[in-house]
């Protein structure tokens, strides 16, 4: 159990409740703008002293919260779904149900639906963002992906280590892809539990770029499901693009696929890319470096 971990999660989402927003009166003489830690307990149904334990991160008198305990707290911190799986894979607790090692092989079922989807563009990847399949679009699209293993491999840990994996966004887009990657991360290193690899990435990443070291103190989390993205192609220019995730049952793969509304822009842009095709856009040939490096 990660009880320095779970301690900050709990405090960070107790800082940003307000009073008012759980029938708290919010009164003259309050130091902090959000919760209490009494008041926390008191809204879970738990004694001051043993969240303050908790929420300290100490074990030295062998806090472990249990389940009932979990999801009391989930209800008081207002937690969202995605944050409530990341309180119970904290705490190393079941992940209660209607909740949700990267494998070199991709699971049958995206790969039969990325063979289905041949319209559009399509890529299988990690929870740690790394490409296992692609379709020829996605590869017109996005570039083709470098041939790193180890932490490399990860679009996530490029794009805070490598200013060129950046220039596939506008860079005032980068702030908002920033947020998005790192809350992604939490999740999964959280439902990964004590993995060796994404516990060096993260370690790694920490020491290299700060602003990926203030995102991640931050404790957000939230798994990317789907985001409106303006991805920046050599020929075409800016094309607007929503992209939509498929998780694997196991959280450790997704399918990516982008669209765009009838008759938008995106999506003129999207026909023209299958039909001037991979060949013709020179992806093998005359490309830049940071774009075939990108994601």
């Amino acid at each position: 159990m990660n009880l320095p971990e779970l301690g900050a999660f709990l405090r960070t989402r107790r800082d940003r409740i307000r009073p008012a927003e759980v029938g708290l009166p919010t009164g003259p003489r309050r130091r902090v703008p959000g919760l209490r830690r009494e008041e926390v307990a008191q809204l879970a149904g738990l004694s001051a002293d043993y969240y303050t334990e908790l929420e300290r991160g100490s074990a030295k008198n062998g806090v472990q919260p249990s389940t009932q305990t979990l999801a009391a707290l989930a209800r008081a911190l207002r937690l969202n779904g995605d944050e409530r799986d990341h309180l119970f894979h904290l705490a190393e607790r079941p992940v209660p149900p209607s909740a949700h090692g990267p494998s070199a092989h991709v699971q049958p079922a995206l790969l039969g639906l990325l063979d289905r989807l041949s319209n559009t563009p399509v890529r299988v990847i990690t929870d740690l963002h790394e490409t296992l399949v692609e379709n020829d679009l996605a590869l017109t699209l996005l570039g083709k992906s470098p041939a790193h293993r180890g932490p490399e491999a990860s679009f996530v840990y490029r794009w805070f280590t490598d200013p060129q994996a950046r220039e596939i966004y506008p860079p005032e887009d980068h702030p908002h892809h920033s947020r998005v990657f790192v809350a992604d991360l939490q999740a999964a290193a959280a439902r990964r539990g004590r993995d060796a690899e994404v516990t060096k990435m993260v370690a790694v990443l920490r020491r290299r770029s700060q602003e990926f070291a203030a995102l991640w103190d931050t404790h957000d989390v939230a798994v990317r499901r789907m985001d409106h993205k303006r991805i920046v192609h050599p020929l075409l220019g800016v094309i607007e693009l929503d992209c939509y995730n498929l998780l694997s049952e196991d959280g450790r793969q997704r399918l990516l696929w982008f669209t765009a509304p009838p008759g938008s822009p995106g999506a003129e842009q999207l026909e023209l890319l299958s039909v001037v095709g991979t060949q013709e856009l020179g992806l093998t040939q005359g490309m830049p470096p940071e774009w075939s490096a990108a994601k």
